[in-house]
């Protein structure tokens, strides 16, 4: 299976091509069916892929796998080739397996909608742009499925492009991210600068033996960080996740939950030999932008009514939590609560999108309460998913979560605590949503004449098609943590650690070591303090939604995100629009002006010079003449000849 990776981006760009060419004929569902089948034939091969890989030594645990050579141009030689190690193995199982339960979820969200095989032509590009991505050997090929998912983003965040809020998301998500890919390229070039390649294998390489200097190794490192800020929405380019929340709830879960949000820490992950190489500075950097990140999104999302939203400022918070992992050396509990991260939010993000098809439309939490009753399926696996992310034992969450601030403990106290605080303002707001959207008291009911049901209206259940991505994903959210047990001696010796021991190969180099420190020593303490921050996060927000003891604190300021959203907004179209306005004067003026005044110049002496060609041989003769009498002049004035 490894000499035909090339399949799992394969598949999904035929079921592009395919749906391009008879998505009409096809139409509602079996364009839908479709574009699952393909995305199901890519994970088969993946998890082909992953067996073979797992029958080798640890050491020869990477196959490169060369379709053609891309770009031979002089000293600089890329191929097109894909690189199946247990990163990017371990990236492709999950992209293509919850891809494929997004898909199939997507054929009953959609169903009606007049652009259905459209919205999965889109879809199957993004998964083939997605594993494109993580498989790619070279940065070169990375990059094209990087910049593959920032298109198909736009394209699928803005589907419903006749709503202006839903085009200017799109936008926004696109332009956003070009920041990003700025950094991505002038990291590439630094490194074919350096080194004369552009491939993981070199560049890892120059790293480890230590051929990279640490200046090199630094600026390389912080501008892929400055790609990742972006694709990964970090503090300050967070922004364009949130409001992406205006695209179909199917492509919420997709590019928020599995696969582009992921793509950042993926890059960290698979360059982690530069950052270990570079200056100190600069994995602190790192953890503290995510640090923050996870913070200040945190306090937003207490503050949401919108119930995507919430679960929006929550993905910026976890992926924060990905990049604090990353900061402090912790690569295997980054890709730990990555995988996680995929099943629990895929799962919140369809259950969002199944209230949301069952109140007819409606986002607003304020206007749900008591739906269980109604959707009891997608009420229990929705509870399955909040447990997650609260961190309670044994789901998958606690596990991924709590080896994250173990690491971040053993590095940086004050970034401890910043993490605890996060996980307790997680377990408050996902509390909170879980009481407005389930419990609480039933609002829906006033708002029956809105939606045309004269007072019949009342929530229902979603269709099978639609529950049964829900309940896997559940399953999944469940026994999810399995993959990274820790080392505790209830746990038998071949259960722990696998994830550790199946990456070992790509990340030993960069893997922090914590074995001696406080923090190793008292894992049973930390474990008790991380359960405690997201019990009270849940008792103190049942007290306040679900009992009434206190009164909600849910300041505007929270709510419209600190207004930093607005303030950017106002920036960009105040000054921001003049500086602009004033770099174009300056590049039409100045410089495009120099430009042309030298071609001007030029013109012009050439036409006066044209003048003394006349066609008189007798001219000629004269000022060649003149010439040899300055010539003689000069030498015998000048030159002292004579």
């Amino acid at each position: 299976m490894l000499e035909v990776i090339w399949l799992i981006p394969a598949f999904p760009l035929a079921g592009f091509l395919l749906i391009l060419l008879f998505g009409r004929r096809l139409g509602d569902p079996k364009a839908g069916y479709l574009a699952a089948t393909m995305v199901l034939a890519s994970f088969v091969v993946a998890v082909g892929a992953f067996f073979d890989l797992r029958t080798m030594p640890a050491e020869e645990r990477q196959h490169v796998e060369v379709l053609f050579s891309w770009v031979p141009v002089s000293s600089l030689h890329i191929d097109m080739a894909f690189l199946a190690d247990p990163l990017s193995l371990t990236m492709c199982l999950f992209v293509t397996g919850v891809g494929f339960l997004i898909h199939l979820y997507a054929v009953g969200y959609m169903h009606g909608d007049p652009k259905f095989s459209k919205f999965f032509l889109y879809m199957n590009l993004f998964v083939t742009s997605m594993v494109v991505l993580v498989l790619g050997e070279n940065l070169l090929v990375t990059f094209l499925g990087w910049e593959g998912v920032g298109t198909c983003s736009y394209f699928l965040i803005s589907f419903w492009h006749t709503r202006d809020s839903a085009a200017t998301a799109g936008k926004k998500a696109f332009i956003t991210n070009r920041v990003g890919d700025w950094g991505v390229m002038l990291a590439m070039f630094w490194s074919f600068q350096a080194i004369g390649s552009v491939s993981y294998s070199a560049l890892n390489g120059a790293a480890e033996s230590g051929a990279l200097a640490r200046s090199t190794a630094t600026a390389i490192a912080m501008l892929l960080f400055v790609g990742a800020v972006g694709k990964s929405a970090q503090l300050p380019l967070y922004l364009w996740l949130p409001d992406a929340m205006e695209g179909p709830t199917p492509v919420s879960a997709l590019i928020h939950a599995a696969t582009m949000v992921t793509a950042g820490v993926f890059l960290m992950t698979r360059v982690s030999p530069v950052l270990e190489a570079s200056a100190v500075w600069a994995p602190q950097v790192i953890a503290w932008i995510g640090a923050l990140t996870a913070l200040f999104a945190a306090s937003i999302a207490v503050a949401q009514n919108d119930i995507k939203k919430v679960l929006a400022y929550s993905t910026v918070s976890q992926l924060g939590y990905m990049f604090l992992a990353i900061g402090s050396g912790a690569y295997v509990a980054a890709i730990f609560h990555m995988v996680t991260h995929a099943f629990f939010k895929a799962l919140l993000f369809l259950g969002a999108g199944s209230v949301i098809h069952g109140m007819h439309h409606e986002q607003d939490m304020r206007r749900m309460g008591q739906i269980r009753r109604y959707m009891p399926i997608t009420a229990g696996t929705f509870i399955v998913g909040w447990l997650a992310i609260a961190g309670v034992p044994p789901f998958a969450g606690f596990w991924s979560k709590d080896e994250i601030l173990l690491f971040v403990l053993a590095d940086n106290i004050a970034l401890y605590v910043i993490g605890i605080v996060t996980a307790l303002l997680t377990a408050y707001y996902m509390t909170r949503q879980v009481i407005m959207v389930f419990f609480g008291e039933a609002k829906w009911e006033s708002h029956a004449e809105e939606h045309g049901a004269h007072g019949e209206f009342k929530p229902h259940e979603s269709p099978p098609i639609m529950l049964i991505p829900l309940v896997v994903l559940a399953g999944l959210a469940i026994v999810g943590g399995l993959i990274q047990l820790p080392s505790f001696g209830w746990v038998p010796s071949g259960a722990q650690h696998q994830l550790e021991n199946w990456t070992e190969p790509v990340i030993e180099f960069a893997e922090a070591d914590i074995a001696g420190t406080w923090a190793d020593g008292h894992k049973l303490i930390l474990i008790g303090i991380a359960v405690a921050s997201g019990l009270i996060g849940i008792a103190l927000a049942w007290l306040v939604y679900q009992r009434k003891r206190f009164r909600p604190v849910e300041p505007q300021l929270l709510e419209e995100g600190w207004k930093y959203d607005q303030t950017v907004s106002a920036f960009m179209g105040g000054p921001g629009r003049k500086a602009f306005e004033a770099v174009a004067w300056f590049d039409s003026a100045v410089v495009d002006g120099a430009v042309h005044g030298v071609a001007r110049l030029v013109r012009g002496s050439a036409g006066e010079i044209r003048k003394a060609q006349t066609g008189n041989v007798r001219n000629y003769a004269g000022i060649v003449g003149v010439g040899v009498v300055l010539l003689l002049a000069w030498f015998v004035i000048f030159r002292g000849v004579m």
